[in-house]
């Protein structure tokens, strides 16, 4: 099994999933591993931004409201850290208002909770391919 500090030519596409939720979180870290994907959960997204395995993930997927740090600012810190990785975010707040803020902060995608597994997994497919073919 890979690893997230494995080269890019041998490693399989890593998420990091952050959701104060536990069964959005495990939901998602389930669905995303039968896909073949290595994911990583988190219960807050100081934890996320605590390891330093995340500089390394190729996506993410951020709750925008959690108690300790909304989806946002983990997304703001990691780009100020140099990391340039795909960005979706969940939220059960969804409107226009929101997705126009996520683009303009850089997010790829903005998916309604209750999250629907198909539309997850549309999004980071888009990724990975984009990934798969530069390398």
């Amino acid at each position: 099994m890979s690893s997230i500090g494995s080269t890019p030519h041998d490693r399989r596409y890593t998420i990091l999933v952050s959701d104060d939720d536990p069964g959005v979180r495990r939901g998602l870290q389930l669905l995303l591993r039968s896909r073949g994907y290595t994911v990583s959960g988190y219960t807050s997204g100081s934890a996320l931004l605590a390891d330093p395995r995340a500089k390394n993930a190729d996506c993410v997927i951020l709750d925008y409201r959690m108690p300790d740090i909304d989806g946002f600012a983990i997304l703001r810190h990691l780009r100020q850290s140099g990391w340039s990785g795909r960005a979706i975010m969940i939220s059960g707040f969804h409107d226009l208002v929101l997705a126009r803020r996520a683009a303009e902060a850089g997010f790829d995608h903005v998916i309604s909770k209750p999250v629907i597994g198909r539309a997850i997994l549309d999004a980071v497919g888009q990724h990975s391919a984009q990934s798969r073919r530069k390398h």
